[in-house]
């Protein structure tokens, strides 16, 4: 048969807890003899029952391997307190260096900013002028950079806004001419409308014999 699977929480029913500690006490027990024979090993083991009980095995003698025991304790506790200390002390020093670091960088900032000069040699002052003229030149550099980045943005939005100005006259000269043949394919000739003037303005009168011309120049006027 297979075991099921034990799930690790109280058992509640006293008589099957007790069953269940007694024969696991044995088996724990066993194992420990078992591993200090086969493995040539110091074991000591204690348990206490829910009473109370005292169940023990040691392969050599309880005393001796509780006081071997508090002597391995205290010195991995003395090597862990040698680590800390240790540990403390390296953290003071690079905290030290730290701090004249930050001094050092505090006392270059001032004399960058022309405090503080007054214990500058003449090679710390040409040294400090050559690296403030490099700073300059970056500094040239990168804004002559944003200039021109500038310029370019520019001259390509005043591009499109040429070309779409292009566009925009060409769509109103094609309305205007759209707009203006319409009107002259309607208009009279210049020597109808002379010869309309000539016979219209010489005369108050419609006379007998020209009647019927000036009604055929008045129809086709006015188709």
């Amino acid at each position: 048969m297979v075991r099921g699977k034990t799930e690790m929480k109280r058992i509640e029913n006293p008589t099957s807890r007790q069953v269940t500690f007694s024969k696991r006490r044995s088996g724990l027990l066993k194992k420990a003899f078992e591993l200090s024979v086969l493995c040539e090993a110091e074991v000591g083991l204690i348990v206490f029952s829910p009473r109370g009980k005292l169940y023990e095995f040691s392969s050599t003698s309880m005393p001796k391997t509780i006081e071997r025991y508090g002597s391995h304790s205290k010195e991995s506790s003395n090597h862990h307190k040698r680590a800390t200390e240790q540990n403390i002390q390296q953290l003071k020093f690079e905290t030290a260096a730290l701090q004249k670091k930050i001094e050092f960088l505090e006392a270059q900032r001032k004399k960058y900013l022309a405090e503080n000069l007054e214990s500058c040699s003449v090679e710390e002052l040409q040294q400090m002028e050559a690296k403030i003229e490099q700073s300059l030149q970056k500094v040239r550099g990168k804004k002559n950079q944003l200039f021109e980045d500038q310029i370019a943005i520019l001259q390509e939005k005043q591009t499109g806004l040429l070309r779409e100005n292009g566009v925009l006259r060409q769509k109103v000269e094609d309305q205007t001419r759209e707009q203006t043949v319409p009107v002259a394919e309607g208009m009279p000739s210049n020597e109808e409308a002379q010869k309309i003037e000539v016979e219209t303005e010489l005369h108050i009168g419609w006379p007998p014999v020209r009647t019927a011309v000036a009604k055929k120049a008045t129809e086709k006027h006015s188709k």
